[in-house]
């Protein structure tokens, strides 16, 4: 079985989506420190041409609590705010009738916490991608919750049967494949290729967030660019 292991993010780019892809679970680690600077609470659509921040807000961020003891604030302005710019950034794209509702519904879903509120987003955008990955909070899990780290993951391998661990990129400093091949897991990194679309005529601005991704390509088109993907 292959694994993945991530935090929950806010509207992901495509590189989180092709590793829920890639694994035959997917595991939201919801039980870690929420770090202020990462990707949980934000992500960046496509305004005029350049790189634009929508976030969601939470009450008391604090990076000495876990993902899921953090509550989100059900702020209408800001929703309303959020709902505008994405309106202004792709109410001309391809399929802003088709993806608009689902982001729409999302934006204004009024679940507080943090970490299942990010489950349930990720849930729905994995359904409107046509996925049937397993998606598995680590905060129902039983396992060694005292390991943290490469410990952290292979513990999560054996508890739930995984023999194939793989991990994003960004992470390739941290593990040692050696150590997993010891223990009988085999560990790969993911590695997104070169992706590129039609932006609206403009210089194309890779990595945004799934939401530019599904406004400017059919679903069959973002279901190929699900596969545009190395492992190394």
């Amino acid at each position: 079985m292959r694994l993945a292991i991530m935090q929950p993010y806010y509207f992901p780019y495509l590189g989180y989506f092709q590793l829920m892809a890639a694994v035959d679970a997917f595991v939201i680690l919801d039980d870690v420190q929420f770090i202020k600077h990462g990707w949980i609470h934000k992500n960046q659509i496509l305004l005029d041409g350049k790189a634009k921040p929508i976030h969601m807000t939470i009450d008391h961020m604090s990076q000495h609590r876990t993902i899921r003891a953090h509550e989100r604030r059900i702020d209408v302005q800001n929703e309303r705010y959020q709902l505008r710019l994405l309106e202004h950034a792709y109410k001309k794209a391809p399929s802003y009738a088709d993806v608009m509702p689902l982001v729409s519904r999302l934006i204004r879903d009024d679940e507080r916490n943090v970490a299942v509120y990010l489950g349930k987003q990720l849930t729905e955008m994995r359904n409107f991608l046509g996925l049937d990955t397993p998606l598995l909070y680590a905060s129902s899990l039983e396992n060694d919750k005292s390991k943290r780290c490469g410990d952290l993951v292979l513990d999560l391998c054996h508890h739930l049967g995984a023999n194939h661990y793989i991990n994003a990129i960004g992470g390739r400093g941290l593990y040692n494949k050696e150590r997993f091949a010891s223990e009988g897991v085999q560990f790969d990194f993911i590695e997104m290729q070169p992706v590129t679309y039609r932006q609206a005529g403009h210089p194309f601005v890779p990595n945004l967030s799934i939401i530019d991704v599904l406004m400017y390509n059919a679903k069959q088109d973002v279901r190929q660019l699900l596969d545009a993907y190395t492992l190394v």
